[in-house]
């Protein structure tokens, strides 16, 4: 009776590299999607190949990896843990593969996976999770079911906040969990937070945001959370930022996980550092949590780049919260109108027409393109444009309202195709 071969499943495992030899044979594409994670691993990784991409020969060139500039031989293998075969010689190859059976190095073969000792599964990372998929001959289907989870651990759909661990932040190393997280949301659009910043909202007790911070992400937060507009915090006799700084610091101590929800970046005329120098103050740990600024984000919108060849090879970002001719503004003005790049000006809607006045005063041309973009972003997005010289009217006028991002200088007229129209 004729005995059938029985297949059997892969056992899955993850190799702890640091520090132990790998060999990878061939220098091609392959080779240049693998190596990155080897690097990551520790592994002491030794190419040999007699040539490369240019991305790992690159690697080489920093040190990152050791590169023998040749064909394989036999004892390439010797001494090492793990092998990855990628020639485009099917004989080198084979002889690779049974060096590695003869010495018992784990062996993936990019042309033969029915020959090899091992698979590479389908990998991901989500905030020190590795996921690993094999689903047998379906490299396809493996990614996509690596891609699901993923994105399930990011956005917290796979696991209730309260069962997970605690994030750290980046300098905490045995210090406690952190317990505040200074979020950007962004410029307005939902998907343009950080992926860090939306899995951390996933995570959250309390949440503090204002009119700036992404709305649409409030909707996605599990019934259990507390959501605070910090526009509506009592604060009395207190500064309505004293204020918020004191409800961070009541919740953390509460034992609550904390997200500080902040539009834009948290350092880009956010208060985030006040927030920041409060908690420290209170012992509080925290973390921050970057945001894509709307001082890029929202030009780039509308088909707007801030800096552009042979038209700008600056941008600069200013706040225009306070008039030019306030003796609080630290901002230099005149210095301002003599340059020739571009000028952002955030949160500048109320002054406009006193700063483009400013601006002309001292030099720069009244002609010169503006447009003003509010509400960036979002589904209530809009353009205005105009030039120094009838900004002011222009807002008044077309009823601008904040929050509007103002772009002066020459490349608000430079135009491509047609950019995606926001949600």
């Amino acid at each position: 009776m004729a005995e059938h071969a029985v297949e059997h499943a892969a056992y899955p495992v993850g190799l702890r590299l640091s520090g132990r030899r790998v060999v990878v044979l061939g220098g091609g594409q392959v080779a240049q999607r693998r190596l990155p994670a080897l690097v990551a691993a520790g592994a002491d990784v030794l190419l040999v190949s007699p040539s490369a991409t240019p991305s790992v020969e690159a690697m080489a060139d920093t040190g990152e990896i050791r590169w023998e500039r040749r064909r394989y031989r036999a004892g390439d293998l010797a001494d090492a843990w793990y092998a990855l075969i990628s020639t485009d010689d099917p004989e080198a190859n084979a002889a690779a593969s049974r060096e590695a059976e003869e010495n018992r190095v784990w062996c993936v073969r990019s042309d033969d996976a029915e020959a090899a000792t091992a698979w590479t599964p389908a990998t991901g990372r989500s905030e020190g999770v590795t996921v690993a998929v094999l689903t047998g001959r379906d490299p396809r289907r493996s990614a996509a079911v690596r891609d699901a989870v993923v994105e399930g651990l990011r956005d917290g759909t796979l696991a209730a906040p309260h069962h997970r661990a605690r994030p750290r932040g980046p300098e905490s190393g045995d210090r406690p969990a952190v317990r505040v997280s200074l979020v950007g949301g962004g410029p307005g659009d939902p998907d343009l937070i950080t992926v860090r910043g939306r899995r951390l909202l996933a995570e959250a007790d309390v949440v503090i945001t204002d009119r700036l911070g992404p709305r649409d992400l409030l909707a996605e937060l599990p019934p259990h959370v507390e959501v605070i507009d910090a526009a509506k915090i009592p604060y009395g006799r207190f500064m309505a930022q004293e204020a918020i700084n004191d409800a961070l610091i009541e919740h953390a101590r509460a034992g609550k996980t904390v997200v500080r929800l902040k539009g834009g970046d948290p350092f880009v005329f956010g208060r985030g550092m006040e927030e920041a120098q409060a908690l420290a103050e209170a012992g509080i740990p925290y973390t921050v949590v970057p945001g894509i600024s709307s001082s890029i984000s929202v030009p780039g919108a509308v088909g707007i780049p801030v800096t552009h060849r042979g038209v700008a090879h600056e941008f600069t970002v200013v706040s225009g919260h306070v008039a030019p001719d306030d003796a609080r503004s630290l901002v230099d003005w005149p210095s301002l109108a003599r340059l020739r790049g571009t000028l952002v000006i955030l949160m500048g809607v109320q002054n406009s027409g006193a700063i483009a006045t400013e601006l002309i005063a001292h030099g720069r041309p009244a002609d010169t393109p503006v447009a003003v973009v509010q509400e960036g972003t979002t589904a209530a997005q809009r353009r205005v444009d105009a030039t120094l010289a009838t900004l002011g009217e222009a807002v008044r006028t077309e009823g601008v309202r904040p929050p509007a991002v103002i772009v002066v200088g020459d490349v608000v007229g430079v135009t491509a195709a047609a950019t995606d129209t926001p949600r």
